[in-house]
Parts: structure tokens; sequence; C-alpha cells
């Protein structure tokens, strides 16, 4: 373990916003993270995963702690089901590729999704009518003041709509060091019914895919919308689609008879916070370096130099003119720091 000083953060985030941290260390196996955490529990500590999820506003004035554990693997299994463990630090898609290739099902649709498995439980990701709450079994988190080890069970994660227990009560009190999800190896659940899914499974003649052929079409479709981090800084969805009361939905909706939406329960409404944003004239405008995607309004991106506050100054704006026209707020699912 070597801790480097004045560290670029600017291979650390999707968004490749340049910010210094004050100091960084990386951690690849959980006797190196207790180590860490004891020998700097009196220092400020800033736990960093795939950086995906997150806005660097600003230079870090903390230790920054890179989870990198790398490993996975078949705890146990049955006629028709697998547990499957992930360590926080390997690449989700990669994992979810991994899977595949064993045709273990249940997570195809959040195939492509940026980040690491160790967020994966934080925020509930979700995608194309799957969220992690579906397979999610359990997960071990290092509790930082203590170094000891808790097991959370999905029930124990208070999952919501990109919520946990992990962003309320919890939050900055553990460090997720792995994840089991309980894949099924038969009678896959193909869930096609979300998005564009069945209209780019329909461009190949499939009709009866297999959960390859779901992540597919899902990889496709976010390809041909979402931006590769690698080639133009971003985050993917930068904004949560809002889950508003049915009334305030239909006072929206008589003005805006277009405007669609996902009934969530009895008295809620899901309206798809692209859509509000496109409308309200932000997709594919550029202010300096700063913009939002030409093909996904949800998208923020980084053409280059654009810094932190720049892109934040503009989610601001676009939050500020979405309520203006609709009525509707809308919140930032990416972390600001």
């Amino acid at each position: 373990m070597q801790i480097e000083h004045n560290f670029s953060l600017k291979n650390y985030n999707t968004f490749g916003i340049e910010a210094k941290a004050k100091s960084f260390v990386e951690a690849t196996n959980t006797d190196e993270l207790a180590q860490i955490l004891k020998e700097h529990k009196n220092e400020k500590l800033f736990i960093l995963g795939g950086g995906s999820n997150m806005l660097l506003t600003k230079d870090i004035d903390a230790l920054v702690v890179h989870i990198n554990l790398k490993g996975k693997k078949v705890l146990k299994e049955d006629d028709d089901f697998v547990w499957v463990q992930g360590n926080a630090g390997e690449n989700w898609h990669e994992f979810v590729l991994w899977n595949l290739e064993q045709n273990f099902g249940g997570i195809e649709n959040m195939s492509l999704i940026p980040g690491n498995v160790g967020t994966t439980p934080i925020q509930n990701i979700g995608a194309y009518g799957a969220e992690i709450k579906d397979t999610m079994v359990s997960c071990e988190a290092m509790r930082i003041d203590t170094q000891e080890i808790h097991t959370f069970t999905n029930e124990e994660c208070q999952f919501g709509y990109r919520e946990s227990i992990f962003k309320n009560e919890a939050k900055d009190q553990y460090v997720i060091t792995s994840v089991v999800y309980k894949l099924t190896k038969k009678n896959h659940k193909i869930n096609t019914s979300y998005g564009a899914i069945d209209g780019e499974l329909a461009k190949h003649n499939i009709t009866n895919p297999s959960i390859k052929d779901v992540s597919n079409a899902v990889i496709a479709i976010r390809q041909s919308k979402l931006p590769d981090p690698k080639e133009l800084g971003n985050s993917g969805s930068f904004f949560k689609n809002p889950i508003v009361a049915k009334e305030l939905y239909e006072k929206a909706h008589a003005e805006h008879a277009d405007m669609p939406h996902y009934t969530v329960g009895e008295n809620e409404v899901k309206v798809p916070a692209g859509w509000l944003i496109e409308q309200a004239g932000f997709k594919g405008k550029r202010f300096g370096d700063a913009g939002v995607h030409k093909l996904q309004a949800l998208v923020l991106v980084n053409y280059g130099n654009a810094t932190g506050q720049e892109i934040f100054n503009l989610s601001k704006e676009i939050q500020r003119t979405v309520l203006e026209k609709f009525g509707i707020p809308i919140e930032a699912e990416v972390n600001i720091i």
C-alpha cells in the first residue's frame, strides 16, 4: 500500500473531471482496507469506487481510499438457482457478461451500466425493468470506525428507487466489500417489456430470446443512445425519473397532452426526466465544454475541459427550467461532491 499525495483523480471519475486528492491509497483486499481504515481513523476519508456516479466540483481535501477488491465466484447452487458473489472492485458490466457466459440469468437487463459491483446496492441500480433488489441476496460491508464486517440482507438494505440504507441512515458508515446475487440457471424470466428491447430483438428476427439476446439488445440500445465515458466524459443518467403525485401529473398533463408516464402505484406516477429535459429545450445543447448529450437528454457530458462546477451549474439550470415549465421537480441521481 503506497500513499500518494496531490493525486489527480481525472482517470478515476467517468466525467473525466480534473480534481486533486490531498492523498490517495488503493485497497486490493479486505485486510488492506481494514489496515487503512484503522491507521487513518483520525483522518478525513473519502471512499472511491468506480467513480461512475459522482460529479467532482472541487478538490478532495481527504485521504481518498480507492476500493479495488477483485474476485468473483459461485458460492452454492441447486438445480434451479446459483448464488454468485462479486467483490466490490469488479467492473459491473464485465461481471454481468461473466454470468451470462455461464447462462446465469437475472441481471442481463442491466448490461453496460457503468460502475463497479460494490456500488450496485448503494444506488439500487436498474435499467429496462430490472433493479438490483430483484436479485441481490446480501452484501458484506466493513464498518469504517471498527473495521468489523457486517452482512446486510436484501431487506436490511431498505431498497427504494435509486435508494438504499447506504444513502440514508448508514451513509458514510460502511464500505461495501462484496455482493451476493441469486440468479437463475434455467427457466429464466425473460423481461422484454421495458423500453425498446422488443424492437431491437425484432430487427434481428428474434422471437424467442435468450438472456444473452436480451443483454445484446440492451447493449445495442444503450450504445445507440449513451456515450462511452472513455470517449466522452459522462456519468450515465444524471437525473432520476421523478415520481409524482397523480394530481400533479394530471395538472401538468392537462397543459402538455403528449407527456408520457408510467403508473407506479395507486396515487403515484413516474414521468421520464429525459422527456421533460428535451421538451425544456436542453437536448444537444452545449455550454462551453459542458453539455447535454444529443441523443439522450438525461446524460450531461464533458466535451473535454469542463469543470465539475460548470456541469453542476448546467444541472441546476435544467432543474430550474423544468420546474418552471412543468411544475415537476427533478433530482440528480449522481452524487455531487
